[in-house]
């Protein structure tokens, strides 16, 4: 279960994503696509090219935490 901050801040990743990802897949978008720290106190966002599924990628204290 996610449990970020009350100041969380959250980063939506514009382009359609293969909903297939790992958390090692959304990742590296993050990191290569986004230019941010995948394990920052943060929570990204990620959607399907239908716009109807998303999935969510957070670093929690002992590694990610991915809701689909």
């Amino acid at each position: 279960m996610l449990r970020p901050g009350n100041e969380v801040q959250v980063y939506l990743y514009s382009e359609p994503v293969d909903m297939r990802k790992s958390m090692n897949g959304l990742s590296i978008l993050v990191e290569q696509e986004m230019d941010l720290s995948p394990t920052m106190d943060a929570l990204f966002v990620f959607c399907n090219r239908g716009r109807d599924k998303i999935k969510l990628l957070c670093w929690e204290r002992n590694g990610f935490e991915s809701v689909p």
